[in-house]
């Protein structure tokens, strides 16, 4: 139930920004356009949802198996291959999370040191990017419970979205719902 309750957060906070990007944006082409005038601050806003979209998107894409890889090679490995080259790929994006974390941390104090404003928004600078941090923080979170998964054998390492195999299901699908319909069609002399 709480796993469904995080889940649907998730889903709700990242429409929830998308839908924000887009008012805010809509709104400043209305006022530029319409009443020739604008909101100096919407373009900055607007690249700082746009960031908080994509940090919190690639924590949840870990976690739904949206992210695109490559890995052709690696499927034709045994399972029990499969599985120790994923949990290597998964432990390097650790790493790299890691080290992308401490900086993001590092950064962040600093700017809440210096106290720095963002350049149209009044607000401290430091709020808006907290975000990376967060981002960082969740998409280790997500990697580390893929890594679990990976060491109990519940999966094979990251769960890569498959887009050939998904437009073949696509087609076969319509095919099915609709049989006849990519045939070409004869056409009736007068």
């Amino acid at each position: 139930m709480l796993i469904r309750i995080v889940h649907h957060l998730e889903e709700g906070f990242i429409a929830l920004l998308l839908a924000l990007m887009t008012l805010i944006t809509f709104s400043q082409v209305v006022a530029r356009y319409v009443f020739e005038t604008g909101f100096g601050w919407a373009l900055e806003l607007t690249t700082y949802l746009f960031a908080w979209l994509v940090l919190f998107g690639v924590a949840y894409g870990i976690k739904v198996g949206a992210h695109i890889g490559i890995d052709i090679v690696v499927r034709q490995f045994p399972h029990h291959v499969r599985r120790i080259v994923g949990l290597l790929a998964v432990l390097c994006c650790c790493a790299y999370c890691i080290i992308l974390l401490v900086g993001a941390v590092g950064y962040v104090y600093k700017l809440y040191s210096i106290g720095i404003e963002a350049q149209d928004l009044p607000i401290p600078r430091w709020i808006p990017f907290i975000m990376l941090p967060l981002g960082l923080a969740l998409a280790l979170l997500r990697l580390l419970q893929v890594a679990w998964r990976t060491v109990t054998g519940e999966q094979e390492g990251l769960r890569l979205a498959d887009e050939a195999r998904e437009a073949i299901e696509a087609v076969e699908t319509f095919e099915t719902l609709h049989p006849g319909a990519g045939q070409p069609r004869q056409e009736k002399a007068p």
